[in-house]
């Protein structure tokens, strides 16, 4: 089973990465760290001069769960 092998947080990052940016499997497997943060970073208002922070993944995470 899958999550005998990986952690929730993970987990969460690959259904949030396929809903977010469409990533099919393959493409989540891929990606490095740069580039799920360069997907993020896009979610992130213009003009709030933030990073992309726990607080943002979390408020994204909310708006679209997981199942």
């Amino acid at each position: 089973m899958v999550s005998d092998r990986l952690g929730p947080a993970a987990l969460t990052l690959v259904g949030l990465m396929a809903r977010v940016a469409g990533w099919r499997p393959d493409d989540v497997w891929a990606a490095t760290p740069a580039d799920v943060r360069a997907v993020l970073a896009g979610w992130v208002e213009a003009d709030a001069g933030a990073s992309f922070d726990g607080a943002a993944l979390a408020a994204m995470m909310e708006r679209f769960p997981d199942g």
